[in-house]
């Protein structure tokens, strides 16, 4: 056994509309967004034998854990009827994938973060977030790599 971890991220993407009825200001009224997302899994032992050797776990089987989200829930969705959230916020549906994705049972997963736009960002975990943000590690994927899913070994903060 060894002290290192690894921590992969997983990004996504959706289209959809909200509508925040309690806001003082323009987000009361139904609009959209071009959605980021990513999932975040961290571990320390990589799978030993077999067809995925040495990894934590297959990107695409983050990807399949969340596809039904995305397509049955999110993707070119009205978030306050789909989701059953009365005002969805970057933060209630940062939550709202967590609680799903953990209930669906991936394993490992430590955070979601999810990109309104381009510079308002919001990160859920029940972990410590404060723990890996506060190592300087840069976690943010950058929009060039979109379809990618990078992995950062993080030895010195788990």
């Amino acid at each position: 056994m060894t002290n290192n971890q690894w921590l992969l991220a997983k990004e996504f993407r959706f289209e959809a509309a909200h509508q925040l009825p309690y806001h003082d200001g323009k987000c009361a009224r139904l609009h959209g967004h071009s959605w980021r997302g990513v999932v975040y899994v961290a571990g320390g032992e990589l799978v030993e034998k077999g067809a995925k050797q040495g990894m934590l776990i297959d990107y695409s089987d983050i990807k399949t854990y969340l596809k039904p989200l995305v397509e049955n829930y999110l993707d070119h969705y009205h978030l306050n009827e789909s989701t059953g959230l009365e005002s969805p916020t970057s933060e209630q549906i940062a939550a709202w994938i967590y609680e799903k994705l953990e209930a669906a049972g991936l394993p490992g997963l430590l955070a979601v973060r999810i990109d309104e736009t381009c510079t308002s960002i919001c990160m859920y975990s029940k972990n410590r977030i404060a723990g890996w943000l506060n190592s300087g590690i840069d976690l943010n994927l950058h929009h060039s790599r979109s379809e990618e899913a990078v992995g950062i070994n993080l030895t010195s903060i788990m």
